[in-house]
This record gives structure tokens, sequence and C-alpha cells, in this order.
């Protein structure tokens, strides 16, 4: 059987779930069953409870509701969970890296659990391999993860769904925080994973799992009598995320800390609530105090920000930067303490250059402008758009 792949149709899949027109597209699909099999819902299941109460409310079966699978038993029980429920319009996705001999199998694997629950699939080989831009410095890991997020993407907006479900459990965001704080990381960071965040235009990615340990949806999966893939490559100590998996955080849980995963995921949701609550100021102040002109570039009334605090001040370079979509990738703490320097010495003359070609201007007392290279120029302030999504404020 051929590999898929997600390619336009000529018409929208809001409907019904077509195969024929899946398989015309060049998409391979796997048959639904005649009928679903007899999967009640089990009352009283905690893992089920968990689940039911985070998934969106979309109204019975009005969007298709894409499940990412890869054969693992957090995925097997995300989508089993959601058939238990009663979700209407599944659409089970796979992507089959070409990091693993076994990822065949694994392919296979889902497109069988798929057609016994009476489920679409459409799966995609994803090229992590073949690397095209080497000069991008993207690792293999960071490509493998882009590729997934993008098929996935496409998948969505050719299904119509609103919502691309992923299994990440509680476990999984305690070895994320744990990871970003070892390696360097601020609050933000230490937020951890969002529960929702934009897939693409139109379409949110969920993690319903978040609060959920992985040995509940195991032990969900061993009640049904169900089977689940075991990736080789996740025992391998050598990669950070598994040896903090199986060497630091059973130690912790066996040993003097058998609460670790809910401390950490707790210290998670507290500095995502800090973390909020600085963006959210951070957006406030760029309403009041940035203006957009028409040849892109953002002017920046400094006299009020140069007597706040530092790292509030930041802050608002970011939110900036997040809002005009300038390269944040390699935007450093250092570049950001660079601004501030700025914005805190009104003396001070400043043509800097910052990544992605942006350059920040003196353009007056108490003013800056920011933007591409080309077209930061001196304008008087008042010419240009507001920044904000309301009024213009003084």
């Amino acid at each position: 059987m051929g590999g898929g792949t997600v390619a336009t149709l000529d018409r929208p899949l809001n409907a019904a779930w077509n195969r024929e027109a899946w398989h015309n597209a060049g998409v391979e699909t796997y048959p639904m069953s005649a009928t679903s099999p007899n999967l009640p819902a089990a009352a009283g299941d905690p893992f089920l409870s968990a689940l039911a109460a985070a998934l969106p409310d979309q109204g019975p079966g009005r969007f298709p509701l894409v499940v990412a699978v890869s054969g693992g038993a957090d995925s097997v029980a995300l989508v089993i969970g959601l058939v238990r429920l009663g979700m209407p319009r599944l659409l089970v996705a796979h992507g089959e890296h070409d990091l693993r001999a076994e990822a065949p199998a694994d392919r296979e694997f889902v497109c069988r659990l798929a057609e016994r629950l009476g489920l679409p699939c459409v799966w995609r080989r994803l090229a992590v391999c073949e690397r095209g831009d080497e000069a991008s410095g993207e690792g293999l890991e960071a490509r493998a993860r882009r590729l997934r997020y993008d098929f996935l993407a496409n998948v969505a907006k050719e299904a119509g769904a609103r919502h691309v479900l992923v299994a990440h459990t509680a476990d999984d965001q305690a070895e994320t925080i744990v990871h970003r704080f070892l390696r360097g990381t601020g609050i933000t960071g230490l937020a951890g994973m969002r529960r929702a965040r934009e897939l693409c235009d139109g379409v949110s990615l969920l993690r319903p799992l978040l609060d959920v340990p992985r040995d509940a949806g195991r032990a969900f999966l061993r009640t049904a009598f169900e089977e689940w893939r075991e990736d080789a490559s996740n025992v391998d100590t050598s990669r950070s995320r598994n040896f903090l998996r199986h060497e630091i955080f059973p130690r912790c849980l066996n040993g003097p800390y058998p609460a670790t995963v809910a401390s950490v995921t707790r210290l998670g949701g507290q500095a995502a609530i800090v973390a909020a609550a600085i963006a959210s100021a951070a957006e406030h102040l760029l309403d009041l105090y940035a203006q957009r002109q028409a040849n892109g570039t953002v002017l920046l009334r400094t006299r009020a920000l140069s007597r706040l605090d530092p790292h509030l001040v930041a802050e608002v370079f970011v939110a900036l930067w997040r809002r005009e979509a300038w390269p944040q990738r390699d935007m450093t703490t250092g570049h950001y303490e660079a601004l501030t320097a700025i914005i805190l010495d009104p003396a001070r003359e400043s043509r800097d250059q910052f990544p992605g070609g942006i350059t920040v201007r003196t353009v007056g007392a108490g003013v800056i402008a920011l933007g591409h290279r080309e077209s930061v120029v001196s304008e008087p302030l008042g010419r240009g758009n507001h920044l904000g999504h309301g009024t213009s404020q003084s």
C-alpha cells in the first residue's frame, strides 16, 4: 500500500466523509467498518471523566475532530476514549516518520485500529531525514515536530475541522518543564505546554490529557484489553527527555518525592498564570505607547516606559515582536536587554540592528522607531495607525 499525501480537494468534506474523494485526491485512507464496535462509556472511569471534562464544546457533530494517533499508549487511549464517550465525526491522522525501521508497522497498527473503531484514517510519510535546508540550523527532532504539525494542519483544513487533539499527558508536561529548566528558560518556559494554541488559521491544537497521568491511560487500555505500540527509541537515555523519564523521574517518584509530577505541573500552572499576566500588561502598554506607520515602521514613546521595571519593559518588546510577526527565533535575552537599555537611557542615540533585519532608531525626544531596515524613517508621531486593537490613547 503506498504512502498517503494530503492534497487539496475540489470540495470540503464538512458534510460527510467521502472515501472516494480522499482517494482521488491522493490521500490514503482506511474504510469505516459497517458498524461501530460496542464500546459503551465506562461509568465512573476516571480516565474517561478527565477526558470528557477537557473536550471542546463545538456542538455534537458540527465539525470533524482530528485525532493524532502515533500508535503509542497515550494516543491509543485518547482515540478509544473519544469513541467510548460517543464523540461524533472523529478522524484519525497518523504521520509516519522515516526515522525508525518500525514506522510502517506502527502505521499499519494505527490504520487497523481506526478500521476496527469504525473511523476514517489519513496517513502520510514524513521525510524527516531528507534535509532540504542545512543552513537553517533546524535539528532532527525540531524538523520531525514541524513536519508532523504541518501534516495535522493540512488534514484539519481539508476536513473542515476546527480542532486537532494530541495526547500529551501530565507526565509529558512535567518532563517538558524540568527539561526547559535544566536547559535554561524563563517564566514563560516554565509554564510548559499550553492546553490550547493556534495550529493554523481557524484550527486549534488541543491537549485534553494534560492533567491526566500517563499511567491512567495505560490502566484504561489494560481494563479494555487494548494493545498499543512501544517505540524502542524511547528507552535510549542518551536523549535528554528519555534521561529524565527513565533516570530522574522514577528515582524521585519512588524515593522521597512521590508527588513529583503533580508538584512540577502545579508549578507550571502557576508560571503560566504569571506569564499571562505579564503578557497582558505588556500588550496594554503597547496599546498605549505604540503606533504603526503606513510604511510598517512602529513608533514607540519611551518616556513613560523608562519609569517601569526593566523586566516589564523587556516583555513589551517580546509582545511587539510577536504582534508584528518579526523573526523571534534568533532573539535572545541579550537582545531584549539591549532594547530595554535603549528605553532606560532616554539620552542615548540609537541605531541598532537586531535579528531578521529589524532596526531600532532614535527619531526624536522620547521616541524610537522600529522596523525593517528599509522602512525605518523619521516621521512625526501621530501619522500612523494605533498599534492596539482599540482607539488611540495618549
